[in-house]
């Protein structure tokens, strides 16, 4: 299995027809969640799946389902349409994610983009923290050209 870096097909097609609101205030809901090195994720991801989600092995830092991101109003850097997220961190955990979906859990769990991490990373009793790029036209996670 492998997960792979991509802003999913699906999405794209969504994003044409006004299926997804990243406004700050009054937008959707958007959640990360968190994946095992055996879950199968890429471009041609749609929704949110539970299969191969991570577990706590100690604790309760991740629930099923993943966590509430706060997104920054989109935005334009030159050209190129960004969307930024607030830092998420899970905090007293225990688990190991090789990899995240980020999805519209106000939109039947649609989902949005995938994010490999470039391998397993592991957190034991610790704080796991996922830090997004700055939205510029070459990082953000969210961008379209």
């Amino acid at each position: 299995m492998t997960i792979a870096s991509a802003v999913c097909n699906s999405f794209k097609q969504q994003i044409l027809v006004g299926t997804h609101d990243f406004t700050a205030t009054s937008g959707d809901d958007f959640k990360l969640a968190l994946y095992t090195s055996s879950a199968s994720l890429g471009a041609g991801t749609t929704a949110y799946a539970s299969t191969n989600e991570i577990s706590n092995t100690a604790g309760s830092a991740y629930s099923a389902g993943g966590k509430t991101i706060v997104s920054v109003t989109p935005a334009l850097d030159g050209t190129v349409a960004v969307c930024d997220f607030a830092d998420i961190s899970f905090t007293s955990a225990s688990f190991t994610a090789n990899g995240c979906l980020i999805y519209n859990d106000s939109q039947a769990d649609k989902a949005v983009c995938v994010v490999a991490f470039g391998g397993d990373k592991t957190v034991s009793s610790g704080t796991f923290t996922i830090q997004f790029p700055a939205a510029a036209a070459s990082t953000a996670i969210v961008r379209i050209a």
